[in-house]
């Protein structure tokens, strides 16, 4: 039943598309003669001079007004439901798009792969901070792919690399082949990454506050090396009707599209937590008892003292006041926090709660998270 309805919904929204486009013109109505039979049988009486008055006023009703009604009416119902089923598969793909799992917070290379550009490198610390770009040939000639080459492992000792992400567009299996041939040590993985939207984000208002020095090719880069360090942080600064996970988002109902997709996000956000010393401004934004400006002053805070060593030490974020982290400590995680529980979901007020659960068992917090008999 379900593939059904959901092919239906496409071939709905894409005849709808063709006749939008000019190429088809599509009629959505019952047989006529059969509709008249049906008519004439509830209204027609007899065979009389008036009978045949009442006969052509019910041809003329179907004609000039009930049809096109019916017509509306059915095309309406059907749009709505080929929408709610596109928005459906939307949303249901846009979920396992951003719950992909994260790396976490290692010090990325990541390369938007080029033929004749060359490939655009971005290196980012393990906050997602972007600290060196530059341009690498690998695949253009003998002489400068062993440039390349050199600087690419160059970069990867200056910068402690420990993972490098490809863009999966043009020319990225032949870069990808060229990087793994730097026989680089084992431990740093090459990852292909998908670029969608990595060219609609660079161009953006987002991208143009957080990097107002740097060209969208750098932008575009970043994103991609950000995608892999943590897709759900990266993923809610684009629009996600260009993320491609979905069809025919262009002809749904663009209010319902974003109401489904930003209750999408939130549940994400809601079902893993959010890295506080990772998060986007946008990401964070969609945190309880967050908004825009504490978004924002957070940001400010990490990019001024340094990632977030415990939840407590949001309190010192500017204008973040005991209400605020009170709804939105539960979300944060410091993966690196020496307290345990600033890595996991239990909110700072149950803290003590865990530590005597810990002590009744006579073991360590760290003993009772690891342990699940105990």
């Amino acid at each position: 039943h379900e593939s059904v309805t959901k092919a239906a919904g496409h071939r709905v929204l894409a005849m709808m598309r063709g006749e939008a486009e000019g190429f088809l013109k599509l009629t959505i109505r019952p047989d006529e003669e059969r509709a008249l039979s049906l008519l004439d049988q509830r209204y027609v009486k007899g065979e009389s001079p008036s009978s045949a008055q009442v006969s052509e006023a019910v041809r003329d009703s179907y004609s000039r007004l009930l049809a096109p009604s019916i017509e509306t009416d059915v095309r309406r119902e059907a749009k709505e439901r080929a929408d709610d089923e596109a928005i459906r598969v939307f949303a249901r793909n846009l979920r396992e798009c951003l719950m992909v799992s994260p790396l976490g917070q290692k010090a990325v290379l990541a390369l938007d792969p080029g033929y004749r550009t060359g490939c655009k490198v971005v290196c980012l610390d393990r906050q997602g901070k972007l600290v060196h770009h530059t341009t690498v040939f690998l695949i253009q000639s003998e002489k400068l792919a062993v440039e390349g080459a050199r600087s690419l492992l160059d970069l990867i000792q200056r910068f402690s690399i420990e993972a490098i992400a490809i863009g999966n567009g043009t020319a990225s299996r032949e870069t990808e082949a060229a990087v793994r041939a730097l026989d680089l040590p084992k431990s740093i993985p090459v990852v292909l990454v998908n670029e969608s939207g990595a060219s609609i984000y660079s161009a953006s208002e987002v991208a143009r506050e957080e990097f107002p020095d740097q060209d969208v090719t750098v932008r575009g880069s970043i994103s991609i090396g950000r995608r892999l360090m943590d897709p759900l942080a990266e993923l809610v600064k684009i629009d996600p009707k260009s993320i491609g996970v979905g069809q025919y988002q262009h002809d749904v109902e663009p209010a319902k599209l974003k109401s489904s997709l930003d209750d999408v996000v939130m549940s994400c956000v809601n079902a893993v937590g959010v890295e506080v010393n990772m998060a986007s401004k946008e990401l964070l934004t969609y945190v309880s008892g967050l908004g825009p400006a504490l978004a924002k002053n957070i940001i400010a805070y990490r990019n001024q003292k340094g990632p977030f060593k415990s939840r407590q030490e949001l309190r010192n974020v500017s204008r973040l006041g005991p209400k605020a982290f009170e709804q939105s400590a539960g979300f944060l995680r410091i993966r690196d926090a020496d307290n345990l529980l600033d890595r996991s979901a239990v909110h700072p007020e149950s803290y003590a709660i865990v530590n005597r659960m810990a002590a009744d068992v006579a073991c360590s917090v760290a003993d009772l998270i690891r342990s699940r008999e105990l």
